[in-house]
């Protein structure tokens, strides 16, 4: 999901407000928490991977990683 689609998403999002008006919480569609947590999640991801790359870290892909991580016993 690009930050454009976040945006857009954000803009269904229900407020509950006090009796002045004022805004004091945020209801979102379950799907819509969903999705927003996974491009949270590739956010993350992504500065991640370019913070290993500045400092010089090499990169393998994911699919490597896993058998990597599999022969060492861990289930992912």
């Amino acid at each position: 999901m690009k930050k454009a689609d976040a945006l857009e998403l954000l803009q269904t999002v229900e407020f509950v407000v006090d009796n002045r008006g004022h805004k004091k919480a945020v209801l979102l569609d379950y799907a819509m928490w969903e999705e927003l947590l996974a491009l949270l999640e590739d956010w993350a991801d992504a500065e991640e991977i370019r913070r290993l790359r500045e400092a010089g870290e090499e990169a393998i892909p994911w699919e490597e990683a896993k058998a990597l991580l599999r022969d060492e016993g861990v289930d992912v």
